[in-house]
């Protein structure tokens, strides 16, 4: 059942749901939990999509809220809400309400949805695209308990990983660490089979998927190894290398779907790794409203960290010389040079040389020679 309201009024959306509820026959509430989602026009049906598959697992009220951009001066400054109540069949197991809003209205976005919330009930806000770099002090984030972002689709994801690093608050998760969970999970096993101690790690994948960056910092938060973050045509996470002491331990996935476990003496194995749309990520997300402190010890382990952690071995030191430098033109130690083919010797030991020689020269006796006499003529006389 579908009811269009245009121009309406939050009082009026909820006099709808009642009218709807009782129009199908079940007026009781049988919800878990209020799902909030911010979009576009652009990817509504996408994301309205995703939740009503979700809601086969968490029966819950979807709110839409869809903020329309005005193309004139005066359109800007006239406020409308248009909305449209599904209840029934259209609207799977829970509710949906689909809120565009105009002018005005758009920038008091919570003050038309909080009317809306179900009682005592959990509330989840997701944003498919655009999402606020701190979602916490979004004002229709501070409403909720879990704020789910997707910096996959941010157009520079390693930076929006950095800020929303420094902005975390409780109950702040995104999409990017929901995909690799599967990865997790796997690697964990793998590393409970053997007694090895983990070296080095390599994960590998597309660029510009934020998924690697999280895999790679949970890994080196959780092994404190060096990680290194090698890129690869895709899809999405192909490739995490382990070097170990005991071997090395290899998952790979080059298809996107299954994957092949790789460990040291023991035979290679086919694991499924398959590629889950966006409805599976949001039904896991809904499972858990409590905060996630493995996702926030990870992302506040930072990106900058995790690119620093594999840097180059510095280059060795210059060999120090035993020789002491001779300046040009001089013969060096053991060389004949000078006249008379004399060996040159280092200047400290001429100078040590030569010192006790021009010691011994002033503490000599000088012997005075008498002065030479002149002839004398003598003369005679005659």
């Amino acid at each position: 059942m579908k009811i269009d309201l245009t121009d309406t009024t939050a009082s009026k959306i909820n006099k709808a749901l009642v009218q709807g509820r009782r129009a199908i026959g079940t007026p009781a509430v049988g919800m878990v939990l209020t799902l909030v989602i911010v979009t576009d026009e652009e990817n509504a049906y996408d994301a309205l999509k995703a939740a009503s598959d979700a809601a086969h697992e968490h029966p819950s009220r979807t709110l839409v809220v869809i903020r329309r951009v005005s193309r004139s001066p005066r359109d800007r400054t006239q406020s409308r809400l248009d909305a449209e109540v599904r209840v029934g069949a259209d609207a799977g197991t829970g509710e949906t309400v689909v809120l565009r809003l105009y002018g005005e209205v758009a920038e008091h976005a919570q003050s038309v949805v909080l009317p809306l919330l179900l009682p005592d009930a959990p509330v989840v806000v997701w944003w498919p695209v655009n999402a606020p770099l701190d979602p916490a002090k979004d004002p229709l984030g501070a409403l909720a308990q879990r704020r789910v972002t997707d910096t996959y689709a941010s157009e520079q994801p390693v930076r929006d990983l950095a800020t929303r690093s420094r902005a975390y608050t409780p109950g702040d998760t995104d999409l990017s660490w929901t995909r690799i969970t599967p990865w997790r999970s796997m690697l964990a096993a793998a590393l409970d089979q053997v007694a090895c101690e983990v070296r080095a790690v390599e994960v590998e994948g597309e660029e510009f998927n934020p998924s690697c960056e999280l895999l790679a910092m949970w890994l080196a938060d959780r092994l404190d190894v060096p990680v290194k973050r090698s890129l690869s045509s895709g899809p999405g996470l192909t490739a995490v290398r382990m070097t170990t002491n005991c071997g090395p331990i290899n998952l790979d996935r080059a298809d996107g779907s299954l994957a092949t476990l790789s460990i040291e003496g023991q035979p290679d194995r086919a694991v499924a790794l398959k590629r889950r749309d966006t409805a599976e990520l949001i039904a896991e997300e809904l499972r858990r409203l409590d905060p996630d402190d493995t996702y926030a010890s990870a992302l506040r382990y930072g990106v900058d960290r995790l690119k620093s952690s594999w840097s180059a071995p510095a280059p060795p030191a210059p060999r120090a010389s035993l020789e002491e430098p001779v300046a040009k033109g001089e013969p060096k130690s053991g060389e004949r040079g000078g006249e008379g083919g004399r060996l040159a010797l280092p200047a400290p030991v001429e100078k040590a040389a030569k010192a006790p020689a021009a010691e011994a020269t002033a503490q000599a006796p000088v012997k005075q020679e008498p002065p030479e006499l002149e002839p004398v003529r003598r003369s005679t006389t005659k």
